[in-house]
Parts: C-alpha cells; structure tokens; sequence
C-alpha cells in the first residue's frame, strides 16, 4: 500500500510539474545590450537620458508624443523628469506623464549594472510583439510600426553607506516594450524568473527609521490641462501595492506566462485608462509565450518563429546549450507536402508554425552570464505571412507560398471572447473610415463603407473615381548573370475603376532591367486585381483587403528555372486619397535583347479568398521578338498570397472563389526616358463566368458606357444604365467636374488651418505652429517646448502656433545660444551691425541697410529699412520671414503673430470666382454661375452655369470664344490652351522615328505618339512616343509625306512647328500667332480668303480628282454646318446643315469619293457625296470622337471618352480594335503616315 501510494504521488508530482509553465528567463527577454544597437544611460543615482525623438509619435492615453526619456529609476517618460526627491518616493499618480516598469530609488554607479534602450522598426521584434497582442485582445488586430525597448539590467537599490557594512548585492533584471502603430500603443512588462531579488527602496530622508516603500509598477497620465488657467490630476492605473504584488511580477502574468504583462495604454481616438491584457488572467496556464492562440492573425509578420528571438520553453522541454539554429532555406515548390497527413516537419533545427523544438531550446543565455549581452542576432528573414488562422489557407513550413490547389490539413481553434474587453463601436469608432458605418456584433465591431463607396470599410473610395497609387520600388535582380539594383525608384499608377484599366509607369530603370521586366507583368497586376471592373455578385481587391495588405508572389521562368520573388506592401491613403504602396523585388529574370517587344496573351485567374488570406496559382506565356533572336516563347508560374486585416464578427460577404480576367496586357520600355510602363485591362466575376456578345452584356460590363471617367455606371435593364458622378463630382454622369469643396462651403476644416481642394475631395492644412487632430480637420497647437528647442541656460515658453525662448538670469542671447554675462561676446547681430563700419570703425554706407539689434545683441524681430521705408519680421538668425514684408506707408506686421503658410497668388480665375461667391451672399444657386478652375488656378476650357448642362468653352484669359455656346446633354469639344504642369525628370525633346510602313500618329497635349499598322490592326506592343513637347498643348498635327516632317499647332505658346521624322532631329517654330483660330486653316491653306469662320474643327482634303477641293466642319452651336469650297475659297457652300450637333471629325474618303465624319453630338458616323448627295450612316452609337482619319476600308478616330483610339470597318459597321495609350488624357489631331502620300488627312 505504501509502495503504490509512494508511485501515486510520483505521478503526481510529474504530472503538475508537466502541466505547469515556467517564468521568463533571462534569456527570453528581448534581446539589448550595445551590440543591438541600445544606448546606454550614464550610470549613476539620479540619471536621465538625452531625449530621444521618435521616428513617428507614440500615443500615451489620448495624446501624442514624440519624445522619450529613460531614467535610472525604473521608469518612461515623455518629458524631461524632474529630480528624483520630487516623485521617487511618492505614490501614484505622478505629476508628469509615466510608464513605471519597476518605480523604486535605483542606482548604478561603481558598475551596478546597465540601463538599455533604443527604438526599432526590427520585423522580428514587431511579429512577436503583435502575436501577444493579438492573443492578448482578441479583437485587436495589431500590426505595429515601431517599439521602443528599455532594459535595467541587473540594478541595484540606492543605500547609504552609513546603514550598512557593504552593498547587499542584490540586483534586479526587468525590460520594458512600448509597441505601437498610427492609433495605439500597447506595453509589455518582462520580470525574468531570477531577476527581481528586491521589492522595495528606503526613502533618502527617513532618519534611520526601517521603513521600505515597494516599488510602484503602472502608468500615470499626469497632470492635465483644466478650463483654461488651471490643471487637474490626469487618470492613472497601478499594478502593484504592497511587497506580496510586486513578487507577482514574476511569480504570475496577465498574458500566459509568469512574469509576462500585458497593456493597452493609448489611443488615438478616444481613451479613458489603460486597459490590462485577458489572455491567462493572473494564473499560470500551459500557453506559451511567443506562440500563437489559434484565433490570432498578425498578416504583416512571418508565420514562422524568428531565429533571431527566442521562444519561451514549457517545463517539459529538456534544456540545451548548443549551437544556434540554422535559418529557414527556400524551400522549393516541389518540396512541398500535397496530400493530407501528419503536420508539416519543419527543416531541421527549426520550429514549424506555431510549434516548439523539444530538441533544444534556442537562444538561452549561459548559466553564468547574468550581466553579458544578449546574443548577437543572425540576419533576419523579411517576408510577409499572416500566422495560423481559422480555416487558414495552407503555407509551407518556412511560410512561403502554397498552392490553393494543394490538400493541406487547416486549423480550426475555437475563439473565445470575454465581454469585459469586447471591443465595440463606442471605443473604437474612429478605426473605421469617415466614409463607413460601424456595427457592433457579439464577439467585436465591423466597419462598413457607406452607400457610393467601396472598400472593406476601414478604407473607403468613392465609387467610379479614378484612383492613384503612388510608391517605391528596390531590389535587386541577377540579368543574364550581372546583378542590377533598384534603388526606391518611383512607381505611380492610374487605375479607371470603371473599365478596369490600369496604367503602371515604374521611372529611373536602368536598361538591362528595364528590358528584363517587360514580362513581369504582375507588378502592375495587383493593381488590376484591386480596383477590377466587378460583374454581378463580386467584388475586387479594395473591396476586401482595403489599403492596408502585403502581397506576396513567387514566378519561376520556364526553361531557365529563374526565380523571382515580388513583396508588395500597402501602407494606408495619403492625403490625397492616393493609395501608397512599395514594391521589392529580389531574385533572378531571363535575359531579353534591347529593343526587343514582348507579347502577352489575354488570360484568366483564380483567387482563393480565406479569413485574411487570398491566394492564387497561375502559369503565363509569352513571346519575346527581337532583331536578333527573332521570336522565343517563355512562360512562367505564379504563385501569390496577399494578407489584409480581415474583419470575422460580421457574416462574410466575398466569395470563396473569383475569377480575374485580364483582357489586354501591354509592357514597354521606354530606354529615353528609362520608364517601364504595364497597361492591364481586368474584370472580376464569378469563376466560369463569361460574358456574352457585345449586343446582349451590359455596358456597365463591358466597360463600352458612355459614363465619364469620374463616374460610375449603374446597370438596368438589358443594355440600359445610368451614369453617376461619384462623390465629391457635379455633373450628369456623362461629364463630371470636381467640386470644389472649400469654394462652395462644403469643407469642415477648423480654425488655424486652411482648405484644400483635391479632385474629389478636399484636405484640410494647419498653420505653422499646429498639427492635425484625430478628426484630421480640426487643428491643434504644438507644444514645441516638449522637443526641448531652446539652450540648455533658456527656458521655454510655449504660445499659440509658436513658442519662445528666454535666456536665464545671468545669462544673455536669444535663447537658443546663451552666453553667461561675465566675458561677453559677440553674437550675430552685433556682429552684422558693426562689420557696415568698415574695418576703420567708420560710419555707415549711405542707403545700406542697417540691422536694429536689441539690448543682448540679437536681432530685434521687426526690422526696417531707413531709405526705403520696408518693414519685414526676421527670425533669430536675422533672415526675413516669407510673408511678412510691408510697403512704405503701411503699418508692420505683428512679429509676435504666427504667419499663414504662403501660397500661390490667387488667378484671375479664383478671384472672380470668390467675388461672384460673396456677391451670392456665399450660398450661390446651382443655375448661377461660378467660374470653373482647374487644380493650377487657370480656367477650365469648358465653362458652364452651375450643374446645367448650358456650357462654353472660353481661352486661357476666360473669354468666351463665339459660336461654343450649347444647351445639350454633350459638352462642346473645348480646348486647352494653358499647358499643364511640367513633370520632371524631362525627356528629350527630340524625335524617335517611328516604325517603317504605315504609322497613325496622334496629338496628346504634351506628346505626338505613333502607332504602327499591321494591316489594318493597330501593333499596339510597337507604339512609341515621336516627340516629348512638354509645356505645350499639341493639337492639329499633320504629315508632308515628300519632306517626310511632321507639323502641329501648339495652343499654349500660339505657334506652329514641325520636325523631321530622323532620329535626333529636333522641333523648329514656324509661326507664333496671336490668332488661334485662323491657325486651322492656314496650316493647311496658304493663302485663304475665308475669314468669316467660327469653331473650325475638322479639315478633309480631295485631292483624288484633278480639282482639289477644301471641306471643313464649322460647330458653332447656334447653326452647326460642314462645308466646302476651292483651295482658293472659291464656289463655298454648304453640304450638310441638319441633323448634326458636334461634327468635330472630318475625313475623305478615297475609294468612295465620299466625305465623311464622326459627330460627338449625335454620335453618329456618316457619309455624304461632295454634292450633297447620297448621305448614309455608317455607325450611330460612338461615345466622343474628336479626330478621324480613313485608311485601308477603315475609319479610325480618337475617342475622348475613352482617351484612346478606335477602328471601325466601313464594310461591316463594326468596331474592329482598339488602343488606349498610357498616358491618360485626350487624343486631338490625328493624321496616318504612309510610304506614299495618304489622302483624307485631317
């Protein structure tokens, strides 16, 4: 009986032991010491370190900070600490903002131990520190940005020496981490299980009575601002108030672990106190820290345990001190398990996802090295992987990508939610967009976007708006053996969400990689995916993953077997609602030759969509036709996981399944300009899904709507639909024009800041001296004091939009440099002032300037100038301060008062337009007019009153131009002429010949392009840019086939040009002309006597017969007419005056004898006899035609809807292609070269 009691209890003992969990050790703490990068404080009794300022603001409670401080007795701050008698021995809560990890009298000197810190952006740190908090707050969905680590190593207490023989010995180890994104900041308390030998400090001043205070361990805001003189106690929480809670720091934990503290400690938003971690309450439990709950999702962070970081062991784990593990290899496609089975086994040495080597236990420090560093970390794997989830898709151990079709055994954890840290609407409201709802659900709260906007609701966009992306690309590529770096070059791209184009241009690539690249399409893919036209039941990129994701594909290049691995990261909208994203690339891309094209076929994806996690696997083929290789065929796999914030409260609405199909894909590399450019043309739908013929889908669909690019298409009935101008745009639908927010009153920026008016929306700017609240309208004052700007012998005063500093007593200079009285010297001013004397001493130069400096030698704020009467503020270093400067006779400024930021002058556009706003009593009617500007100030070539569709077009001075004005569903055809912005880096301004044969060239505000023929297809892969004009606005263009020039009509500098078609020739000015107008014709007509035209826009001439006749279209609103005459103007009449509306293109054609033009009034296409006989439509259903040329039984026209260029056939009526050059904006003129001379040219 003895001997099976005896085994009973044995088996017990093992059992608990088993079952329990150890405490950190020392070796589990973060890693710290010098060789990590830490600074060490100055040992001592009373020391505070130097300020350390954060690479982005920190927020504590509600507010922000920027600054850190670290001191020797236990604690953060974010503001300089005062001596330590004054809060070291009191309770809480303290008078000043505190972060206490052990609050008791330390001290370091005579080598009592170190004091750590530094901030890090350290990938390995961030994931771990994410997975706590994740499974510490259910409902979190951290993903932080930044931490910063403090670390007291093996401290000692303060004692004096009279009360004791000698120091005790006794030290404590304890680390403190504040991690944190844009919105919170959570911290983590670390108490080693030998680390903490004392609990308490005796107070300096107890006279010799043995009291021992504990140490104060929690968070105290501070004092806060009362009313408006007075401050009141700020809200604080403690963790510890006697001996017995201060040994529970190590002894049990609030995250799973003994020792281990978790908190959230500020907002953004809104915050009333810190709130403490639920996950294993104040008992040990068997969760490990460092591992993953089953419900945790970290998407921006590898799924795999970092090498570099240690994992906490369970009691049964035998310990080891052997050699550190090997990093995770990449691990090949074919190496990964493809049937269902035992768990995945991570490579030797390493822990798989969320498992733990029994083997060994990694990166402990040795038994007898209390004091040494942290081990030196190996390099860290940056890759970008959600950990397990519910239901997760399957990843390889090492946390690459798998493939959807692969059978992988998921995990399924149950969630467990605790109501009293539930996280809902009321707290976290400020999470979701301005533009969504929120709705809180029994386990947390979801974010909704609005009706008229699209996102996953913490980013929402207005539905049918253009969208931006603009990032950073690096990396670097092997090409044909020799490496290439790309160095954060620029990545813009312009998405039209309504037909689901993508344009990507990537600058400053050098050629191999430039060429190289061409097949690498998926760069800009993403883009396509996340803002795809969307069929019924589905919904594109942004929809579900928002602006916050990492996206991650791996290609191999078949037969070289090159691999290339792409991390695209989204970073959130800026300002300007563009979406941010920055692109790396690392591996190996097969050789192309120079000059080489590459041709891609149309094709089709399918996406996996899982909570937070969509994957896809994909095979590509293209063809590579160069010179000298001629046409070599290559293909590719992809494969891609893209991870985002997934919201699980709510129901799901995404589909398990989508299908991605890509219509058109375009790659080119410009070597002139070293710019890579992709144009993708993308759909979603269901998988399957196909859409019917052109005469049964809807034009929403097909992307064939008439709808402005600004707009969105909402589908009817069969092929009915109606057009909507998306928010922040007036119009029909069919033309759209920004609002201008801040002109109309819509804004709701506050005081000290400014409006500005965005296409779409608007932001609001703070003055100088203030910062953005948490609305993002409201401006707030910067404390500029708490950064510490002044001299060390200053003090700071902080005022409104500004701050001052003053000198101490005994001390002279204007607060930034202070110099102790005793020994003057010389300071700026002073020196300024007397070197106008001349090295005699002289007296001063007549008429110069001469600076006034005040009693301690410095530049008095407000300077004059004696001869000329200006006046103007200075700063302290005596240089004027921009907008502040006055004229003789009026009174100066205020020097004291913050200055506005300077600004553009105001046009005459926006002065009249703000008149006419006054003069409407601020509220204009929408049928009166306001002056339409664009974003530089010049008016819009198109004007109109209010939201009517009563329009004109008007020059760049806002004079109408007579024969515009209309009152018709379609705008007039105006044009610019004030040229854009000039985007630098410029490219040469000269010309690259276009292909031989037949070439269409086209006219594009700053740029004549060429489009080679093959046949009568366009050869979209070979079009190319012939002249780069920046600063001007090309229209008319056309062709001398003898002379084998180019000439055009430039509207902004009102002249003429032309250039030869050889490689290098360079543009020549013929003609500048104040006469706009008339500069139609006499490019055309030498010596013309027809002086009675109004809105001439289209020119055809017959020169097929022996008498060569003139026709023109003339679309003056009130009579529209095409007309005709002799070259000398003779026998003019009239051919066609009804049934037109705005007969902007006008061609000839040869075999038929016919004239012929494309109308954006009625949108027709039609033909008539040059005797006004035999008119017949050709097509009645185009969207916007402004130019046309006949070619080969072909009309080919510019399309303003479409910004591109569209072919019909005359034989058949039907449209046969269609090329939508990259650059966005609108083809004019548009003239065919040929080996012979073409006739019918505009």
């Amino acid at each position: 009986g003895v001997t099976h009691s005896a085994r009973a209890l044995a088996w017990l003992l093992l059992l608990l032991r088993l079952c329990s969990v150890a405490a950190v050790r020392r070796g589990d703490v973060f890693p710290y010491g010098t060789l990590h990068g830490d600074a060490a404080l100055q040992e001592g009794d009373d020391e505070t370190s130097k300020v350390l300022v954060l690479t982005k603001p920190m927020y504590f409670y509600e507010a922000s900070f920027r600054n850190l401080y670290v001191a020797t007795n236990g604690i953060i701050s974010t503001q300089d600490l005062p001596m330590e008698k004054q809060y070291v021995d009191d309770g809480f809560p303290t008078d000043f903002p505190v972060i206490a990890p052990f609050l008791a009298d330390l001290d370091t000197s005579g080598g009592q131990g170190e004091i750590y810190y530094r901030q890090t952006e350290s990938p390995g740190i961030l994931n771990r520190v994410a997975s706590e908090v994740n499974q510490g707050f259910p409902d979190a969905r951290f993903n932080p940005t930044h931490a910063f680590i403090a670390t007291w190593d093996n401290v000692g207490a303060y004692e004096e020496a009279s009360r004791h023989a000698g120091p005790s010995g006794k030290r404590n180890t304890f680390q403190a981490v504040l991690a944190y994104d844009e919105t919170d900041t959570y911290a983590l308390f670390l108490y080693p299980e030998d680390g903490l030998n004392f609990f308490g400090t005796r107070p300096k001043e107890s006279y010799n009575v043995e009291i021992e205070l504990p140490a104060r361990v929690g968070f105290s805001r501070g004092e806060v601002s009362f009313f408006i003189f007075s401050r009141q106690e700020g809200p604080h929480y403690s963790v510890t108030s006697n001996e017995q809670s201060v040994k529970n720091l190590y002894q049990k934990g609030n995250a799973g672990v003994p020792g281990v503290w978790l908190f959230h400690i500020g907002n953004s938003f809104s915050f009333d106190n810190v709130i403490p971690a639920a996950a294993g309450s104040l008992l040990p439990t068997v969760h490990l820290f460092g591992h993953e709950a089953p419900n945790t999702t970290t998407p921006d962070y590898p799924d795999y345990p970092d090498p570099d970081y240690p994992e906490f062991p369970t009691a049964a784990s035998p310990e080891t001190h052997g050699q550190h593990p090997g990093l995770p290899q990449v691990q090949s496609y074919e190496d990964v398990p493809r049937t269902p089975g035992p768990p995945h086994h991570p490579p030797e040495g390493v822990a798989g996802p969320g498992e733990h080597s029994l083997s060994e236990t990694r990166r402990l420090r040795p038994d007898g090295d209390v004091r040494g560093q942290s081990p030196e970390p190996e390099p860290a794997i940056l890759e970008a992987y959600p950990h397990r989830v519910e239901s997760s898709p399957p990843h390889a151990p090492d946390g690459h990508v798998v493939s959807v079709e692969e059978e992988v055994d998921f995990d399924s954890g149950v969630i467990q939610y605790s109501t009293d840290n539930r996280e809902t609407c009321q707290r976290f409201r400020q999470q979701c967009s301005h533009n969504a709802d929120c709705a809180d659900y029994s386990t947390g709260f979801c974010c909704h976007c609005r009706a008229g906007f699209f996102g996953n609701g913490r980013h929402c966009l207005p539905n049918g708006a253009p969208q931006r992306v603009n990032g950073k690309v690096s990396g670097t590529m092997m090409v044909g053996g020799t490496p290439v770096e790309l160095n954060a070059v620029d990545l813009h791209a312009y998405i039209v969400v309504g037909d689901g184009r993508a344009y990507t241009a990537i600058s400053e690539v050098p050629e191999p990689v430039g060429w190289a690249l061409m097949p690498v399409a998926p760069i800009g893919g993403l883009f396509g995916w996340l803002f795809a036209l969307q069929l019924p039941n589905s919904h594109n990129g942004f929809a579900v993953a928002g602006a916050d994701f990492t996206r991650h594909a791996d290609i191999i290049f078949h037969p070289g077997n090159q691999r290339l691995s792409i991390v695209q990261t989204a970073k959130g909208m800026s300002p300007e609602n563009y979406l941010s994203v920055d692109t790396h690339i690392q591996g190996s891309v097969p050789f192309v030759p120079p000059d080489a094209t590459v041709e891609m076929e149309p094709f089709k994806e399918v996406y996996q969509y899982y909570p937070s996690v969509v994957t896809s696997t994909s095979v590509h083929e293209f063809r590579v036709v160069s010179a000298e290789s001629g046409a070599q065929s290559i293909s590719y796999q992809l494969r891609q996981n893209i991870t985002y914030r997934d919201c699980r409260h709510a129901p799901r609405a995404a589909p398990e399944t989508q299908q991605l199909t890509v219509e058109r894909v375009l790659a080119m590399y410009v070597r002139e300009e070293r710019i890579l450019r992709y144009a993708i043309t993308n759909r979603i739908g269901p998988v399957g899904a196909e859409l019917p013929g052109p005469e049964l889908v809807n034009p929403c669909y097909s992307g064939s709507h008439e709808c402005d690019t600004t707009a969105q298409c909402l589908p009817g009935e069969g092929q009915a639909y109606q057009c909507q101008c998306a928010t922040g745009y007036g119009g029909d639908g069919r033309n759209c024009y920004d609002v201008d927010e801040c002109a109309e009153g819509l804004s709701s920026c506050g005081s000290h800041s400014e409006c500005e008016n965005l296409q779409g929306s608007y932001r609001c700017r703070c003055e100088a001296g203030y910062e953005l609240g948490s609305d993002g309208h409201s401006c707030v004052d910067v404390d500029e004091c708490l950064s510490h700007p002044c001299h060390g012998h200053a003090t700071c005063a902080n005022t409104r939009g500004s701050f001052e500093c003053h000198c101490q007593p005994g001390y002279y200079g204007n607060g930034f440099q202070c110099h102790p009285r005793n020994g003057k010297l010389f300071v700026p001013c002073e020196h300024h002032r007397d070197s106008l004397q001349g090295s005699h001493g002289g007296p001063h130069p007549v008429g110069a300037f001469v600076p006034q400096c005040d009693e301690e030698g410095q530049y008095r704020p407000l300077q004059c100038h004696g001869s000329t009467g200006h006046c103007w503020c200075v700063d302290s270093r005596g240089q004027e301060r921009a907008g502040t400067r006055t004229p003789p006779g009026t009174p100066p400024r205020n020097c004291n008062e913050p200055v506005t930021p300077t600004r553009r002058p105001e046009s005459v556009c926006e002065r009249w337009r703000a008149s006419l706003i006054e003069h409407y009593g601020g509220q204009p009617d929408p049928r009166q007019y306001l002056p339409q500007c664009d974003t530089t100030g010049h008016f819009n070539p198109v004007q109109c009153y209010g939201d009517s569709s009563y329009c004109w077009c008007v020059d760049k001075d806002g004079r109408e131009i007579p024969g515009t004005r209309s009152h018709d569903a379609v705008k007039p055809a105006c044009l610019p002429t004030a040229a854009p912005h000039t985007v630098r880096p410029l490219p040469r301004p000269d010309v690259t010949p276009p292909p031989s044969g037949t070439v269409l060239l086209y006219a594009q505000g700053q740029q004549i392009g060429a489009l080679p023929l093959n046949g009568t297809r366009m050869d979209k892969e070979r079009s190319s840019v012939l002249l780069a004009l920046h600063g001007s606005v090309v229209v008319g263009i056309d062709y001398d086939c003898r002379e084998n020039r180019v000439y055009w009509t430039d509207l902004s500098g009102r002249t003429i040009s032309r250039a030869s078609l050889e490689k290098g020739a360079e543009a020549e000015v013929l003609i500048n002309t104040a006469r706009l107008h008339d500069l139609h014709i006499s490019i055309l007509v030498h010596s013309c006597c027809l002086t009675d035209l109004n809105s001439v826009e289209g020119i055809a001439v017959d020169e097929a017969r022996r008498r060569i006749m003139l026709f023109w279209t003339d679309w003056n609103r009130e009579s529209p007419k095409i007309e005709r005459s002799t070259v000398e103007g003779h026998n003019r009449r009239v051919l066609v005056r009804e049934g037109i509306g705005l007969p902007n293109a006008l061609t000839y054609d040869p075999t038929t004898h016919q004239l012929c033009w494309a109308d954006a009034g009625t949108k027709r296409l039609e033909c008539i006899s040059p005797d006004g006989t035999g008119r017949r439509v050709i097509h009645s259903n185009l969207n916007y035609p402004f130019s046309m040329v006949f070619y080969a039984n072909h009309f080919y026209y510019t399309d303003w809807r479409r910004d591109g260029i569209i072919s019909l056939s005359r034989s058949t009526s039907q449209f046969t292609d269609e090329y939508l050059p990259d650059q966005r904006s609108h083809l004019y003129g548009f003239p065919a070269t040929a080996p012979l001379s073409v006739t019918g040219r505009r």
